[in-house]
């Protein structure tokens, strides 16, 4: 779930027009060579927006970026990135467009808008959702969209130890879902499975099939030109699960992407992706083991020499200026990473 981390602001055409005073910002803090290469992170492009989630992307959102971004910078494949930055000939203002976790929706609405403005993106997809799955955290978000409207509902989560949550108004069930996901995330993979079986056990609402891609909608992007990367099969947090199940997850998925593809896959983005929280460095030490060229964390910042490591951000304005101004400002930040001395 990226909710958010999306857009509020009013919808309007991009800024055009030459001699913006951000655009020198922006080769200074993104020179090439090996440095300032700007990753946008997505999740999903909606087809409409969200009442229950105002601030998530939708398509046309989604088409005023990419125009923002096309005029700003050289937008890359990001495997064409890393091997640039490796033989040090990342080009100014250089900037990538990936997603995570594999929505449906990224080849239906994403993939048209992207060939429109001639643009590649890189898609992390975790396998074991594809073809009718469902995200741990999509069936919390649809079993509390889908409880009953009525004035004072109320939604059971005493399974989760979290008693009674009050669901009057779109800010309730914001706040619910909030709870919800915050108290199962950092919980052992198979205790939050089993706990939000039991939950949507005992709801019993039918939920969407089909929000995940479909083998075929992964083979589509792949043909279309896009860079699909690994995202293990199951996105357990790394750190929370043993080692030797983590390095089981990263070289499952890859291979089962591999095979899907008949193409290699050189690139792995972390789930949730937080450094020394979500992943450690001993799992930046397995996918190079593994073989990749190059991973991706959810760090913000652009001060980043890891190739295993790389930070992704993405501003949610709408206009020039402030588009430019907040990624120039993310390109200063130094990107935090996982500290090798942590265990």
């Amino acid at each position: 779930m990226s909710a958010g981390a999306g857009v509020s602001a009013p919808r309007s055409a991009p800024a055009r027009g030459g001699g913006w005073p951000t655009r020198p910002l922006l080769r200074l803090l993104s020179p090439g060579g090996r440095h300032g290469l700007s990753i946008m992170i997505y999740h999903r492009v909606l087809a409409a927006p969200d009442p229950l989630f105002p601030g998530e992307i939708d398509r046309e959102a989604f088409a005023i970026q990419l125009g923002l971004l096309k005029s700003s910078f050289n937008v890359l494949a990001l495997e064409d990135a890393v091997r640039l930055m490796r033989e040090g000939r990342l080009p100014p203002r250089a900037a990538c467009i990936t997603f995570d976790d594999g929505y449906a929706d990224n080849a239906v609405e994403a993939l048209p808008i992207l060939q429109r403005f001639g643009l590649s993106a890189t898609f992390f997809v975790a396998t074991g959702f594809l073809d009718g799955g469902r995200m741990w955290n999509d069936t919390v978000i649809e079993l509390v969209r889908k409880a009953p409207a009525a004035r004072g509902a109320l939604f059971d989560a005493r399974t989760a130890g979290l008693g009674m949550l009050p669901l009057d108004g779109a800010d309730a069930r914001r706040a619910a879902i909030g709870a919800l996901i915050g108290h199962l995330k950092y919980l052992p993979m198979e205790q939050r499975l089993a706990m939000v079986e039991r939950l949507a056990g005992e709801a019993d609402y039918d939920l969407a099939q089909d929000l995940m891609m479909s083998s075929a909608q992964v083979r589509q992007l792949h043909a279309a030109g896009m860079g699909i990367g690994a995202h293990t099969v199951n996105h357990p947090i790394l750190a929370a699960i043993p080692a030797r199940q983590a390095g089981d997850e990263i070289a499952a998925g890859k291979q089962w992407l591999e095979t899907l593809t008949g193409a290699p896959v050189p690139l792995f983005a972390y789930p949730n992706g937080k450094p020394n929280t979500d992943y450690r460095a001993e799992h930046v030490g397995i996918v190079r083991e593994l073989g990749f060229e190059g991973a991706v964390s959810t760090a913000w910042g652009g001060r980043a020499a890891d190739l295993y490591q790389l930070p992704r951000f993405t501003p949610w304005d709408l206009s020039g200026p402030r588009f430019q101004l907040r990624l120039a400002a993310n390109l200063a930040r130094r990107a935090d990473m996982a500290d090798p001395s942590a265990t």
